[in-house]
């Protein structure tokens, strides 16, 4: 079995590698955009809208929290979840940068 080798980046590469793979679920990316229409974190409304059993949707909640995408707080017996502005930025700004390099490139095909 081979080992996956990060040494050679920095922890912040690493980290935005780990946000996008979180992004590449299509349920994922329909929470992200259900989130992003609240003014306010939601609490279980997610189960109604994406057409995925509980579970699987308190999975999928998981991942985008364990990357920083998404905080959630308990409020009584349900637990409330709104996107972490600060990190959904830190992903804003990665693209940007790398869209503006690429840009600069000379277009050679």
């Amino acid at each position: 079995m081979g080992i996956t080798k990060t040494a050679g980046f920095t922890t912040q590469t690493t980290e935005m590698a780990d946000v996008f793979k979180a992004l590449g679920h299509p349920a994922r990316l329909a929470i992200m955009e259900f989130l992003s229409k609240s003014t306010s974190c939601i609490c279980g409304d997610i189960v109604d809208e994406i057409p995925l059993a509980q579970p699987t949707i308190s999975r999928h909640l998981s991942e985008l929290k364990k990357v920083g995408l998404i905080q959630g707080s308990i409020e009584g017996k349900n637990v409330c979840y709104c996107i972490d502005e600060n990190r959904w930025n830190e992903v804003k700004q990665i693209v940007q940068n790398v869209s503006t390099q690429l840009n600069s490139l000379n277009k050679c095909c």
